[in-house]
C-alpha cells in the first residue's frame, strides 16, 4: 500500500531480522521513510538494510538486544549519529515459549518478560525523547507497540506469554495518558494467528503440534498484513490516534 505521509519520517522497528519487524521495515522504506531496523541477528539485519536500499530506501542496520540496557544505548546512540532524531518507534521485539505453568520454566518466564515488557521499556527510555520533541515541533510522532490477541483471549499454556503481552497493552494505554497530552500518538496493535518465526522457538513437541493444526486449519495472516495495518495507523493525520488495533485471520474467532 502507499502511504506518502511516511516520506518525511524517520523510524525504529526493533525485532526486524525476520517477520512483521522485517515487512514493517519493508513498508516504511518502500514509501520513504529512513528506517533504522534493529535486532540481534546481524546478518539477517545487514542482509535487509543491503535490499531496502537496492529498493530506493534509506535503511542502517543496527545490531541491538533489548534484554541488555547497555546494548540498546549503543544502538540509540548510532542511530542518532545517523539520523539524528527519530519520530516513529514500532516496538515489535517479542517472544513466544509456552508451556504449562506446573513445568516452572523461570527461563522461559524471565526471556519473555525481559524481552517482551522490560525490552520495550528500554527502547522507550531511549527513544521516547525524540518523540516528546517531534511533537514539540508540530511534527507527527508515533509509538506503536505490537502487542498480540493473547493479551485478551486465554490460551491454555500460554499464561505467561499471555500476561507480558496484556501488561504491554496496559502500559500502551497509560501511556497515552502521558503521551498524549505531549501530541505524541501511542498505538497498539494486536495480532491473531500469523505466519512468521514467532513459533520456532517453542520447545514443547506437544505445543508446537498444536500450532501447527492451527496454521492447517486457520488461513493465518501473513506479516505484511500487520505491516500494512502499522503503515495505515501512523499514516493518519496528527490529531488522530487508532489507540488499539485487533487484527485477525477471518476464520480465527
Amino acid at each position: 500500500m502507499s502511504y506518502p505521509a511516511l516520506a518525511a519520517r524517520t523510524a525504529v522497528v526493533t525485532g526486524a531480522a525476520s517477520g512483521m519487524g522485517a515487512a514493517t521495515a519493508r513498508l516504511l522504506a518502500a514509501n520513504g521513510a529512513r528506517v533504522a531496523v534493529l535486532a540481534r541477528r546481524t546478518d539477517r539485519l545487514t542482509e535487509l538494510a543491503a535490499e531496502l536500499t537496492a529498493a530506493g530506501g534509506t535503511a542502517l542496520a543496527v545490531t541491538a538486544d533489548i534484554t541488555d540496557q547497555a546494548s540498546v544505548d549503543a544502538a540509540a546512540e548510532a542511530v542518532h549519529a545517523t539520523y539524528g532524531p527519530v519520530d516513529l518507534v514500532v516496538n515489535n521485539a517479542g517472544v513466544m515459549l509456552p508451556n504449562p505453568l506446573a513445568d516452572g520454566r523461570l527461563d522461559e518466564w524471565t526471556r519473555m518478560i525481559d524481552t517482551n515488557l522490560t525490552g520495550a521499556l528500554r527502547v522507550l527510555r531511549a527513544f521516547t525523547g525524540d518523540l516528546a520533541a517531534a511533537a514539540a515541533e508540530g511534527r507527527t510522532a508515533d509509538l506503536v507497540n505490537v502487542s498480540s490477541i493473547a493479551s485478551h483471549v486465554l490460551f491454555p499454556d500460554y499464561a505467561v506469554y499471555g500476561a507480558t503481552k496484556a501488561a504491554l497493552t496496559q502500559l500502551s494505554a497509560a501511556l497515552r495518558t502521558e503521551l498524549g497530552p505531549l501530541d505524541v500518538r501511542v498505538s497498539t496493535v494486536e495480532p491473531g494467528l500469523t505466519d512468521t518465526e514467532l513459533g520456532g522457538h517453542i520447545d514443547n513437541p506437544v505445543l508446537r503440534e498444536q500450532l501447527g493444526g492451527m496454521f492447517g486449519a486457520i488461513p493465518a495472516l501473513a506479516a505484511e498484513d500487520v505491516a500494512d495495518l502499522i503503515g495505515y495507523t501512523v499514516s493518519r493525520p496528527r490529531h488522530v490516534n487508532l489507540r488499539q488495533s485487533i487484527v485477525l485471520p477471518t476464520r480465527q474467532a
